[in-house]
């Protein structure tokens, strides 16, 4: 099982890496790939048929082509991805306090609707999080992986409040509380090297939150996205569970599925585009 971990992580950098460094089209159309293929597992873990969930992936794909071509993936971040904040904060909230069997009893057509809409949002923001710079993509994502990893040893050394026990049994408040603080401190460290090191126009994320907003301002939207981030890996949880599935697909073996890899950047990222527009 480790072997086949391995080997899949493995794969996947390849394909990633020169994507993620040369951006553009080339990374467009991988992570809208990957995108396609969480738009099956949704429709699969929300009981859809293979057809509509094959149709879900084809339809989340030529969105996405679509919107490319339209320039959307080059815009800067506007007051849609304020809109997109909002259901995210608002939305997940609701879901998240009324539980898994609640979200089984909403009519299916909306929860795939719902579903391929976050995934499409996503993609785009991860389109247009490149095109403002590579630091800046980086920025995002290390906040995402940090959060989760510090959540996790945080939790196993310190934690005993279960955070939602009937959603995801092994996370804990105290596994939160770390994983906030540890993006904070990487919020600061990574402002410090970006003004050692002079980077110009491809500013961080928490570069352009500190020039933007001021100290307090970069620690309090870097807290709240780490937040976020849980509440995204918590949403897929409460749907797994819904469904009575270990893991989103076994697309990627050892790993589960791509909804498993990517479910805490979907708010993150619009939520990131949204913040870095603040003035």
């Amino acid at each position: 099982m480790l072997g086949q971990r391995i080997l899949t992580a493995l794969v996947l950098l390849a394909l990633l890496l020169p994507a993620v460094w040369v951006g553009g089209l080339a990374f467009a159309l991988l992570t809208l790939a990957f995108i396609a293929a969480a738009a099956w597992e949704w429709a699969r873990l929300n009981g859809c048929t293979v057809a509509v969930a094959f149709a879900s992936a084809v339809a989340v794909a030529l969105a996405g082509l679509l919107a490319g071509r339209a320039g959307w993936a080059a815009l800067p971040p506007a007051v849609g991805w304020w809109l997109v904040a909002a259901l995210w904060v608002v939305g997940g909230t609701l879901v998240l306090a009324a539980g898994p069997a609640a979200w089984a009893r909403w009519p299916r057509p909306a929860r795939l609707v719902l579903g391929l809409l976050a995934l499409g949002a996503g993609w785009l923001a991860l389109v247009q999080a490149r095109a403002l710079g590579l630091n800046f993509l980086l920025s995002v994502f290390c906040l995402v992986w940090l959060a989760d990893i510090a959540a996790y040893f945080g939790g196993r050394t310190f934690g005993w409040r279960k955070l939602a026990p009937s959603i995801s049994p092994g996370k804990t408040w105290e596994g939160a509380w770390t994983g906030m603080l540890a993006v904070a401190l990487l919020a600061l460290a990574w402002c410090w090297a970006d003004t050692r090191w002079n980077v110009g126009d491809d500013m961080s994320l928490y570069h352009r939150l500190h020039g933007q907003l001021g100290l307090a301002g970069l620690l309090l939207v870097a807290v709240f996205l780490a937040a976020m981030s849980i509440v995204g890996d918590l949403f897929e949880s409460l749907v797994k569970r819904a469904a009575g599935a270990k893991d989103s697909s076994r697309l990627l073996p050892g790993h589960g599925g791509v909804l498993d890899r990517i479910d805490a950047l979907l708010p993150v990222f619009p939520l990131a585009l949204a913040a870095a527009a603040l003035r």
